[in-house]
């Protein structure tokens, strides 16, 4: 009897070792950053044509149409899940779960120490939805531009905008640096 469950525990030990392995998580792990760059740059893009129409107050409208679409697309056109969380959220849709939390967390741990910067990924296979699935997250700090629409003095057009698109938003009081939260993507492992 002692024998058989020594059996069970150590194939199951292998069994997940083996699966854990079964895919090039550096590989994936590239194929995320990528798709990353695509997002930021596409979000940025659709600010500066927003800038373009009509300021900030408009920028901001757009990237609050532009983005949730940019996200769905990259979702719907690769095998990635595609999203942005954070911590102070603007728009509720993006609060992060549980395991975002953790890694959230601890980006914000490194960034205390001065580590974040170097290194401002994460990624696991981890169970989730009872699968395990690939997860990647990739830090996103406050830059100058940022300031305009999640600083500490935002401009009065800006801040009515605002209020009326996103009227829980947390995400201001920011200073040029810090973390303002990570681009999300997950993959399920081994379909």
């Amino acid at each position: 009897m002692i024998n058989r469950i020594v059996i069970v525990l150590v194939c199951g030990l292998i069994g997940g070792s083996a699966y854990a392995h079964s895919i090039d998580q550096q590989a994936w792990a590239a194929e995320a950053r990528e798709i990353v760059k695509k997002f930021s740059h596409r979000l940025k893009k659709a600010r500066k044509e927003g800038l373009n129409e009509g300021g900030e107050a408009r920028a901001l409208e757009v990237c609050h149409l532009k983005a949730p679409d940019i996200a769905v697309e990259l979702s719907d056109t690769t095998p990635w899940s595609v999203r942005r969380t954070t911590m102070k959220t603007r728009d509720l849709d993006n609060a992060p779960d549980k395991w975002e939390t953790k890694v959230l967390e601890e980006f914000s741990r490194r960034q205390q120490a001065g580590e974040l910067k170097n290194n401002r990924e994460y990624f696991e296979i981890v169970d989730y939805n009872g699968k395990p699935h690939f997860r990647y997250m990739r830090a996103i700090f406050i830059t100058k531009a940022c300031l305009k629409c999640h600083g500490e003095n935002i401009h009065s057009d800006v801040s009515s905008q605002l209020d009326s698109l996103y009227p829980f938003d947390q995400a201001t009081g920011y200073r040029e640096g810090d973390l303002r939260g990570a681009y999300t993507l997950s993959r399920p492992v081994g379909n």
